[in-house]
């Protein structure tokens, strides 16, 4: 896509805020006006569209893809959507820890435990923790309050929520950063744990980096979403 404006400027509209680009609203790909919630994002996305080159990388744009999505994939069934997020509570990573070596299984408890605890205290259910992979069902008490959280998000919550929860493999971590009982950096470190264990055993591998920090990059992209969505 070639660029072809010379202002991307946000406007408060009748139900929130868009963004023009020399005077033309902003469209999803499904050809709905870009209708943002509050005008923070509104500026965020209105930056990544006027710091954009002449020739436009639409996946240089988190935001403006997860307002897309938001309005595009979300809303037309959030309770649908949320119940896709809310799978992954039924083999959330934290409760799959390394048998061996014991270091790891300590970083690993370390780093994760914490979460878990949180989300005892926060939603008032228990986890069952196993060692290895093989799949152990989690409580029905514990799967229907985690989905319950979820479902009363909003479609932008929930578009944020997913690269959160995809990337990271941890719904427990995501709901966590979504209620700010922990920082981005703090759950994206806990998540991690595994891949820093690999790398300082084995070296650095530039190939594994790159993808790293291609996960890291959507996963912090989410969150400075969710963090927009509050201002």
């Amino acid at each position: 896509m070639k660029r072809f404006w010379k202002a991307a400027e946000p406007v408060e509209r009748e139900g929130g805020w868009t963004v023009e680009l020399d005077g033309r609203p902003l469209r999803t790909p499904a050809k709905a006006v870009l209708v943002l919630t509050t005008a923070a994002l509104a500026e965020s996305v209105a930056k990544e569209w006027f710091e954009a080159g002449e020739t436009v990388d639409l996946r240089a744009m988190p935001l403006t893809g997860l307002a897309n999505a938001a309005i595009d994939l979300v809303a037309p069934d959030p309770a649908a959507f949320a119940a896709g997020l809310a799978k992954y509570g039924e083999s959330d990573l934290l409760c799959y820890r390394a048998e061996a070596p014991a270091v790891l299984a300590e970083r690993e408890a370390a780093a994760w435990d914490p979460l878990l605890s949180w989300a005892r205290r926060r939603f008032d259910v228990d986890f069952r923790v196993t060692v290895g992979i093989s799949h152990v069902p989690q409580p029905e008490a514990t799967v229907t309050r985690l989905a319950h959280a979820v479902a009363t998000l909003d479609p932008f919550r929930l578009a944020a929520l997913s690269p959160l929860v995809a990337v990271g493999g941890s719904l427990v971590a995501a709901v966590a950063v979504a209620k700010g009982a922990v920082s981005p950096d703090q759950a994206w470190q806990a998540l991690t744990v595994d891949e820093r264990w690999q790398a300082e055993q084995w070296g650095a591998d530039p190939e594994a980096e790159a993808v790293l920090e291609g996960r890291r990059r959507e996963f912090m992209a989410a969150a400075s979403f969710l963090e927009l969505l509050d201002l």
